[in-house]
């Protein structure tokens, strides 16, 4: 898989944080029933142990601490982002309805949430592999 938006320099926590807030989600990007919005904690520990076997040999371990960090940072910047589009008319990002921008940023938020609340596990599990 090729992410043509992250070729570039960037920071290890952005590239990790945008797959798990793509990937780790339960739900849909833009889900309008919220219930189904949650944190995907086994795909983030198949991913994380993969990643930190491919990549341990340059991160530095302030970069594996902030992980988690990340993915919460991603999700919560595309939060603001889809409600910042809602707010500004809908300009940057295609909309199915009205109100399909303000839709996407409570599914994030609600994202967001259940990082927050599973936060200390994906800590754990990440020292647990270092």
């Amino acid at each position: 898989v090729i992410d043509l938006d992250t070729v570039m320099p960037n920071f290890v926590t952005s590239d990790y944080g945008d797959f798990m807030r793509t990937a780790g989600n339960m739900g849909a990007e833009d889900d309008p029933d919220l219930n189904n919005v949650r944190f995907n904690i086994p795909i983030f520990k198949a991913y994380t142990k993969g990643y930190l076997e491919s990549a341990s040999g340059f991160l530095l371990p302030l970069e594996r601490e902030l992980l988690p960090f990340g993915a919460k940072l991603m999700t919560y910047m595309q939060t603001v982002r889809f409600l910042t589009d809602y707010l500004n008319g809908d300009t940057y990002y295609k909309i199915l309805h009205p109100t399909h921008n303000l839709q996407r940023s409570r599914a994030q938020f609600a994202l967001l949430k259940s990082m927050e609340a599973n936060e200390e596990t994906m800590n754990e599990y990440i020292r647990s592999l270092v």
